[in-house]
Formats: C-alpha cells, structure tokens, sequence
C-alpha cells in the first residue's frame, strides 16, 4: 500500500504523543492529586460546590468527607436543574451536549458533557491511533477508508441542550484531515434501525479500501457476516489493506477467535474504555496487556474494593494505594461535573509502572444467589477455557441463577449459542462448571456441598441472541448482551428462543 501525504505527516505527530503519553504514564499519582485541587477550585462556586464546601476541602480524606459516593438516582436532582436551563450546576456554565444513555435502573440517562470534557472524549481516541502508530510504525492505514460503527450523530434538543448518543456526539469531532477517510456516508448514519443501516453500510463499503474498522465487537461480527455472504470472501480477501480493528465496550476475549476466523489471518487490534462519562482508558502499547489508564485528562479516580462495594462506608481509594490483581469498582470526579460517581464498572490492575488496567465486568452484572459473587470475568474465563478446550466455537452466552424451593435442586442456567450444536454437549457443560469451580473458591464449594447442583446448559437457537435483541429495541450502537444477572428477567424472555 502506498504511502501518501497524510500517513508521512502522521508519523512525527504520532512520535510527539507517544513520547507525552509515555511521560505522562510516569507522572500519573501527581496528576491525579493535583487534578483534585483543580476541579474543586473551578467547582467551588457551582450550587454543586457551595453545598459540599468544596472552598473548605484541603486534602483526600476531607472531599470523602464531604462528598458521598452516588450513582444517577442521587444526581438526578441537579441534572433535572441543568435541564431547566439553569447555570453553574455542577459546573460552571452549562454543559455543551448531553450524552443519553440506558439505564437499568434509571430509565434514560443523561449524561453532561461540557466545554472542558469533551477533549477527553476526542483526544483519548486520538492518542490509542496515534501510541499504535509509533510502536508499530503502521502509519498506512491513515491513507484508506475508514469506519466507526456507530450510534446516529442525530442530536435533538433537552433544556435547549444538543443530546443524543455519545458515539453520534463524538462524530461531529472527528478531525476534518480524516473526515474524507470515513465511512458510512453521514445519512447512512442517522438511519436508527439497525439492520437497515447495516445493510446499507455494506453497499458503502464493500467495494472500498477499508484499512481500520472500529466498533462494539458483536455489531463487528455482524457487518463481517454480512460482507462475506454478499462477497463469499474472507474480510481480510476483501480488504487487502485493513490492518487495524479498534473495538471496545465488551471483553473482547470471547468475540476474539470468531473475528480473527472471520478475516482470515491475525490482525493489530487496538482496545479502548469509554462510556458517556468519560474516556477511561486506552491500549497503548501492542507488547504490554491491558490499558492505560487516563490519568490527565480531566477525570479524577476513586477506586473501592469490590467486597466493600455497597457497603454504608466503603473503603475508597486513590490511585496510589490500588494493589495489581484486586478488583476494584471504579469512581469518578471530572470536569463535565460528575462528582464521587459510580459508573457501575469493575476494574483489575495488570500494572503499576506505569497503571495498566483490564475492565473484570459491571458492579451490578454478578451472581450470589447463595452468597457465591460470581462476576463476569469468571464466566468469561471459564467459557474460553471450555471452548478452546473442547475447539467449540461458541457465539453468545449469558448465565442466570434458577432457585429452587426444594433443598439442592437450585444451580446456574447457562444460554449458550453455539456455531453448530457440538455433538459432545455433556463434556462441554462438564468442563465449563469445572472451570468455574476452579475459578471461584464459593461455587466449588456451594457445588461439593449439594447446595448447588453442576450448571445446567441451555443452547439458543441460530441468531437467538440477535433476536432477543431486536425484541428489545437494543441492536446495533453501543448496546450489549449482560453476561450475568442476579435475577431471571433476562432468562425469562431468552425462554422464547431456546432450541427445541
């Protein structure tokens, strides 16, 4: 592929923010310390502010004090003022958009998003290109097409403030030098259904040089499905030249073989951490695992061990006191006026020189309907042991906990969608439990004391989890299956597409 002038430039751009980045990693406990000072000093005369004294605040121990940790319901109250059209709420001035997002308990979120934040949105994404592009020296793909499976940059208007999904927010900002590189064409995005838009997204496509593809995993293996029906090739037959996926928003690990199978040869993967509240974190190198987290740029974290969780008085913690290995829930103050807020995601440290993170699953996404906590990283693991051990290829899963009234009849109920239904289902289901006995000291011991029995496996029909989906108004853009509940809701429904 040949070079031109954008993939030339690109490289002493990309040197400049590799090097910041690296020296930024280095200084993260101090910027994070002196990120506090700052965002209670430019909140301090907000309502947000004046109520909770930020002027008096003058170490760590005193904003725990003053500032109790909250989810959306407990700030609800002063999101409901900023949609009033009132100023200086949560901070200064007024927020430059809203990002809407599902809430579980909440209903539909909104999110702000102000003058100050939204360079982390931007930049953040920026930055995992540009740290890609100066590790590998894979400058190229700058020169094809390019495309971010997203949510429609539609915006309409809440308080007489710009609202919509944060994927169709930060579309408006993507720089112009790549704007003639994207794809699909901005119609295309604002179509809402799904599956429409997809079909339409292939015709814009299939015929170009797509050289980076970016998106939610499972909305990914879609558009591959679709191209290789229409096309009978292999992604990577189709697009000669793509040599970059960017995706985000799940654990990859499940989807990863089933992708890689779909191109037809390994690919440079890059993964990112945002949410509407914020960009997190972000893969910075392609030798080291997991992410950087983003320690300067407007988001001030609070960690708290995930057993202290819900507690009245949780333990909570700044960066520097965080240990590799345990799994934290994450905290955040910043700068687009979220103040001592829990985003719902759990979070592992794989480093501290410099503080790489791995995202373990969602505070609210466990099982411990007889005190066992099993969460998503552990189903996760014991479903890849399962499948590469036995070489099934599984599509989707999710897991949910059947009560019994009567005395050691209770157990998991695994939903699995399998490529082809394996002939060995019995083996299958054996190994899975056992991973998970291995991966979770309280299951095992909850299965060897006949209080559980052995997990019980339900396979889905073909596309049964894309049907499920569609009944609930949740394909495409940022929407994703749980991978677990503490309840049967989700099973319930799933009962409609169980294979006969």
């Amino acid at each position: 592929m040949k070079m031109n002038l954008k993939s030339i430039l690109a490289k002493p751009f990309a040197n400049y923010i590799y090097k910041q980045t690296k020296k930024a990693a280095t200084n993260a406990v101090a910027d994070q310390e002196a990120l506090l000072v700052q965002l209670l000093k430019t909140a301090a005369k907000t309502e947000f502010g004046i109520e909770h004294q930020f002027a008096q605040i003058n170490s760590y121990n005193d904003f725990k004090a003053n500032v109790p940790l909250r989810d959306y319901e407990a700030l609800k109250p002063y999101i409901e003022k900023i949609k009033e059209g009132k100023h200086n709420i949560l901070w200064k001035g007024q927020p430059i958009y809203f990002a809407k997002t599902s809430g579980t308990t909440s209903g539909v979120k909104y999110i702000p998003i102000t003058k100050d934040s939204i360079p982390n949105h931007i930049n953040t994404a920026r930055n995992a290109l540009l740290c890609y592009m100066a590790e590998t020296g894979n400058t190229a793909f700058a020169t094809g097409k390019l495309i971010f499976l997203s949510g429609s940059p539609e915006l309409e208007r809440v308080g007489g403030i710009p609202t919509g999904r944060l994927s169709g927010i930060v579309n408006h900002h993507v720089p112009r030098y790549l704007r003639s590189n994207q794809l699909p064409a901005y119609t295309t995005n604002c179509i809402t259904d799904w599956e429409e838009k997809l079909e339409k997204i292939v015709e814009e496509t299939i015929n170009e040089d797509m050289t980076l593809i970016s998106g939610i995993p499972p909305w990914m293996q879609m558009y591959f499905d679709k191209l290789s029906e229409k096309s009978g090739k292999k992604i990577g037959d189709l697009f000669p030249n793509f040599s970059v996926m960017v995706q985000g928003g799940v654990n990859f690990e499940p989807y990863k073989n089933k992708l890689t199978a779909s191109i037809g040869r390994e690919i440079d993967t890059i993964e990112l951490f945002p949410a509407s509240e914020g960009f997190f974190a972000f893969q910075d190198s392609q030798k080291e695992p997991g992410m950087l987290l983003n320690t300067n740029s407007g988001i001030f974290f609070e960690f708290i061990p995930v057993e202290e969780h819900g507690k009245e008085n949780p333990k909570r913690l700044m960066l520097k006191d965080v240990e590799v290995g345990e799994n934290y829930a994450l905290i955040i103050s910043s700068n687009a006026g979220l103040w001592a807020y829990d985003i719902g995601d759990t979070l592992k440290f794989v480093s501290k020189a410099p503080y790489r993170i791995v995202v373990s699953g969602r505070t609210k996404h466990f099982i411990s309907a007889f005190g066992e906590h099993v969460i998503g990283e552990e189903v996760e693991h014991a479903m890849l042991h399962a499948a590469a051990a036995l070489q099934i290829p599984v599509k989707e899963f999710t897991v949910a906990p059947f009560i019994s009234q009567n005395e050691g009849q209770s157990y998991h109920e695994w939903f699995v969608e399998f490529e082809n239904l394996p002939e060995n289902l019995g083996q299958f289901r054996m190994e899975l439990d056992n991973a998970l006995r291995r991966k979770n000291a309280y299951y095992d011991d909850l299965v060897a004391g006949n209080i559980l029995q052995p997990l019980k496996l339900t396979p889905l029909q073909k596309d049964g989890f894309l049907n499920f989906m569609r009944s609930e108004g949740k394909l495409g853009g940022q929407n994703k299956v749980a991978r677990l509940g503490n309840d049967r809701k989700v099973a319930e429904k799933l009962a409609a597409y169980v294979l006969k």
